[in-house]
């Protein structure tokens, strides 16, 4: 497949499965109830962001486009082309992604801090001031307290929109601040049917990555662009091979964590590794099969490295041996 390139939310003006969470935003803004902030919520990759800038096009002047849906605005419409150019004034984005276009590990409090700054001004060319957090569940701590405080003190003319995987991580004051949105995945089908239109991929290779991405479009779509058909075909010949371990097929996969991507492709990797020793589990514990303490204490290895990896910038091949010493411990027991 040749190198796909996955559009920024800020950049699709096409949004299909959330015709209820427009309406309900609409009717809100028709009637004069536009609430100060908005938790946007449910699974990575359905759209919430991408909904979020449909939104902020609306809020920040952009007249009505039906041929892009209820909240759709054209692309060529001047507000249109400042949000895509990351230049209008009244418009302030929070995300992982730094200046110099890599990725942070959390959104730092400085960032935040710009929030209460930006809406204590008024707006300067648009009816109102728009702030999107994509996504805030990568506030640090002291970022999450900094927003609480422009949450506190809602702002005239200033609308916040924030993008949440799992709100459930979130302080319980920013959710009591926000009127929720729930935005729920379109399904199997829909995903793959999303991919087939955007990849050139068989319409195999769409199915499973819908399925990976949990009936997720968005992710589904970048699972396809970080080749995670390649790396789950790894993670089932790796298994395979238990308890022995086919140490050429794991170099050649440590060489892909060399990259710019190359965290990236290392949690990708744990990632199938992990959810097919979870279904091996789920099988044979409705099996009745004994036995499965290492296993699962393998499945806990494989969601507790990436995180370690990244956090204390540990040798990724260093880290995947360590994990397949234990699978392979699991695999004799």
């Amino acid at each position: 497949m040749a190198e796909l390139e996955v559009p920024h939310p800020r950049e699709v003006f096409d949004l299909e499965g959330h015709e209820a969470a427009e309406a309900d935003f609409e009717d809100a803004r028709a009637r004069g109830r536009l609430h100060h902030a908005w938790l946007l919520t449910g699974p990575e990759g359905i759209g919430k962001a991408t909904f979020a800038y449909r939104v902020a096009r609306r809020l920040l002047g952009a007249p009505a486009d039906r041929e892009y849906g209820l909240l759709g605005a054209d692309p060529e419409h001047p507000v249109s082309r400042q949000v895509m150019g990351r230049a209008h004034p009244d418009l302030l984005v929070l995300e992982r992604i730094g200046e110099d276009g890599k990725p942070r590990k959390t959104i730092p409090v400085d960032d935040a801090r710009k929030l209460s700054e930006f809406f204590s001004k008024s707006p300067a060319s648009a009816p109102h001031r728009v702030a999107i957090v994509d996504a805030a569940d990568d506030l640090n701590v002291n970022a999450a307290n900094a927003l609480l405080k422009t949450l506190e003190e809602p702002p005239p003319k200033g609308v916040l929109l924030m993008v949440s995987h799992s709100p459930g991580r979130l302080l319980s004051t920013i959710r009591s601040r926000c009127r929720r949105l729930v935005f729920a995945p379109p399904g199997e089908a829909a995903a793959a049917a999303f991919v087939r239109g955007r990849a050139d991929v068989s319409d195999e290779a769409a199915l499973r990555l819908a399925r990976m991405s949990g009936g997720a479009p968005g992710r589904a779509l970048a699972l396809a662009a970080a080749q995670a058909i390649a790396l789950d075909d790894a993670a089932r010949d790796l298994l395979a091979d238990l308890p022995g371990v086919d140490e050429a097929m794991a170099l050649s996969l440590a060489d892909r964590f060399k990259s710019g991507e190359g965290q990236a492709q290392f949690n990708l990797l744990f990632e199938r590794l992990g959810e097919r020793v979870r279904a091996m589990v789920v099988d044979r514990a409705a099996q009745g099969m004994g036995a499965l303490d290492r296993w699962a204490q393998a499945w806990e290895t494989l969601q507790r490295l990436p995180r370690e990896v990244e956090a204390l910038n540990l040798d990724r091949t260093d880290a995947l041996f360590a994990a397949l010493t234990e699978l392979r411990q699991a695999a004799r027991a």
